[in-house]
């Protein structure tokens, strides 16, 4: 059985916050910075495509894309007969995943320009969600996810990977990183409820998993 999934990687960003309450977006120009490439051994895109059960004929959408590093992973997996949503909220993003798109022959990416609070996916149609490394970058967190958390089916899940806190990796400095708590605080928040936590898949980075929590 087909899995529908959505996969937020929301940019995976070392640009500071330009304050608390007004997070500063990554810059297009700088999209270089994430391709590394050393990314892949740290990432571990695999891994987190694995804990999220993403296969061939899922349908994805890559939340934040950024230039589409993680989008491209997506569509390899997904294979001819899935989908993926290259989201994000910047137009220049959009174009540059375009482009990627077009070089790599790419006919399973479906390029789309969302809003800071709602990706814009169909409500009740996907069965997960990943967000990458810009907790620090979302003004409205708790809107955010009630906007994806609508996109979720049924028995579908959020995953959240953020750098931890105790040090180490190429990430934000430590005073802009999200601890876990105030993760899980705002998915609560969000009508969401802790389902797995995972320390140990990431050299750098914890993976919390959210569903919808029982009404």
């Amino acid at each position: 059985m087909k899995r529908l999934v959505i996969v937020a990687a929301l940019v995976l960003s070392c640009a500071p916050c330009a304050s608390a309450q007004h997070a500063r977006l990554f810059p297009p120009e700088l999209l270089g910075q994430l391709e590394g490439p050393d990314r892949d051994l740290y990432q571990r895109p695999e891994q987190i495509m694995d804990a999220l059960q993403i296969g061939e004929g899922s349908v994805v959408a890559d939340l934040g894309a950024g230039g589409g590093w993680f989008t491209v992973r997506l569509a390899s997996r997904v294979g001819p007969n899935g989908r993926v949503y290259a989201e994000d909220i910047q137009p220049q993003m959009i174009s540059a995943i375009e482009r990627r798109v077009e070089l790599l022959g790419l006919k399973n990416v479906i390029p789309k320009l969302g809003s800071p609070v709602d990706p814009g996916i169909p409500t009740g149609t996907l069965d997960a969600v990943l967000i990458v490394d810009a907790y620090h970058e979302v003004e409205q967190p708790v809107a955010l996810l009630k906007n994806v958390a609508r996109t979720l089916k049924k028995d579908g899940v959020i995953g959240i990977v953020n750098y931890k806190k105790d040090g180490g990796g190429p990430g934000p400095a430590m005073d802009e990183r999200v601890d876990a708590e105030k993760v899980i605080a705002d998915a609560k928040a969000a009508g969401l409820e802790l389902r797995r936590r995972d320390n140990n898949i990431l050299p750098y980075q914890y993976l919390l998993t959210f569903g919808v929590a029982p009404r």
